[in-house]
């Protein structure tokens, strides 16, 4: 079968169609962000110097550790249940909105006990306060896994493009006044309370009122115990995500966290490939898996193949022109941070896998392992940072995510005999000859 023939059929496919257009809309959003983002992200890092930034990058990352309490690992568990059960729509939107409610105040008080234990000027715990706050409006992300539910993700893109201009905007006028560190902590609630009015403006033009007055306390019980395991687990990801930066402004100072902050964010901001992807190709995998098992292992096999290729074009262009990417971008002030580029960018490749191995785990009800997996990288990235870090510095705090990276999103599903089919599907994702061979098979 020729190239022209594949394509035609996949043209006609309908289901292609409808994940395609769905894909290409999260994916435009995702790509049109990264580039604001980035730009507005360089210009304010650039006014703040990397003392100021480190600050303001520290604040957003302690806030960080504790915003799995928020959500109580309920996102994946709500898109499944609403492509399992689209009837109990009102019912499981109005339940996880107070759910994530609830959450938000859990994370409050969480967040103010232990600044206790810190000590920290007034200004950063003003900052971290008001970007915890912030969290409040980021109840209406329910509204979020419904369209993604409905593979009519071009809704919430539409809503997230004006958010980004408008608080784009704003940030821009921020340095332009040349405003205090506060009011860009205050930039990044204004965040959440702008989207938050989008996306429940979106649900009423296109389906009603957000149903806020339909929870129930039989459905939360049972959601709850489904992601239980994820509350952890989202707690041990936390720890894995932005230990490092916290760890940086104890053991150095804030000026080495706006350095090793300013390469963290170009890498991040290639963080929506999988992000954008995953969202939209989730509910076929489910449903896949409800059909044959044979088409659920290939879907899921290519998925890991777009996965690991998708890091690797992205991180193998980086590594040489690191330097140049830093220097043009952010300055003089922050060339230290062009070694950090180069090693944490890699880092990436297991992102990405990580991302497809956790939707593994949600899809085959094996959510509780995914707390292991987790908590091994955590432990591994505290002490990777705790002992590299004197010796390295910054380049340590990078060469610690890279490794615990590589054990907590790969490694560690070889270690159990009922993860050990999902690690060899990611290990065959290095292979290019097979993920070619896989490619052409028009079986979706």
């Amino acid at each position: 079968m020729n190239l022209k023939t594949r394509i035609t059929l996949l043209k006609d496919h309908s289901g292609f169609r409808k994940y395609f257009a769905n894909t290409s809309w999260l994916l435009g959003e995702r790509i049109f962000r990264m580039g604001v983002t980035l730009f507005v992200g360089i210009y304010v890092a650039r006014y703040l110097g990397p003392e100021r930034y480190g600050l303001l990058s520290y604040s957003l990352s302690f806030v960080f550790l504790f915003s799995s309490l928020a959500y109580f690992g309920l996102d994946d568990i709500l898109v499944r249940e609403l492509v399992l059960h689209p009837e109990q729509r009102k019912e499981l939107l109005g339940t996880v909105f107070w759910l994530n409610f609830g959450g938000t105040l859990i994370m409050g008080s969480a967040i103010a006990t232990v600044l206790q234990l810190f000590e920290n000027e007034s200004q950063t715990e003003w900052m971290i306060a008001l970007i915890a706050f912030g969290f409040l409006f980021q109840t209406t992300i329910v509204i979020d896994y419904y369209f993604q539910s409905q593979v009519q993700s071009k809704f919430v893109a539409w809503a997230q493009i004006l958010q980004l201009c408008i608080t784009s905007a704003f940030k821009i006028y921020l340095v332009l006044s040349k405003a205090q560190l506060f009011w860009f902590a205050f930039a990044l609630m204004l965040d959440q309370v702008v989207i938050a009015v989008l996306f429940l403006t979106t649900y009423r033009l296109k389906v009603e009122w957000l149903p806020v007055f339909s929870f129930r306390w039989q459905k939360a019980k049972k959601l709850l115990i489904d992601a239980w395991p994820l509350i952890f687990t989202g707690m041990a990801v936390s720890i894995y995500m932005k230990i490092d930066q916290v760890m940086l402004k104890e053991m150095l100072d804030a000026e080495a966290v706006g350095v090793y902050a300013a390469a963290v964010k170009l890498c991040e901001a290639w963080y929506f490939i999988p992000t954008a992807v995953t969202a939209s190709l989730f509910p076929a995998i489910v449903s896949a898996k409800q059909k044959s098992v044979i088409l659920y292992q290939k879907r899921l096999q290519k998925f890991y193949d777009l996965m690991v290729w998708g890091a690797v074009v992205v991180a193998l262009p980086t590594t040489f022109l690191a330097d140049w990417i830093i220097l043009i971008l952010y300055g003089v002030d922050y060339q230290e941070a062009i070694n950090v580029l180069r090693i944490y960018i890699w880092a990436g490749v297991f992102i990405f896998l990580g991302v497809a191995g956790f939707k593994w785990l949600v899809t085959e009800n094996l959510q509780k392992y995914s707390f292991y997996f987790y908590a091994i990288g955590s432990i591994f990235n505290i002490g990777l940072n705790w002992l590299l870090i004197p010796i390295y510095g910054i380049d340590g705090a990078a060469y610690a995510t890279f490794i615990s990276y590589g054990i907590g999103s790969y490694g560690v599903f070889s270690i159990f005999n009922i993860s050990r089919s999902n690690f060899i599907m990611a290990s065959l994702s290095f292979n290019p000859y097979g993920v070619y061979k896989r490619s052409i098979d028009r079986d979706l």
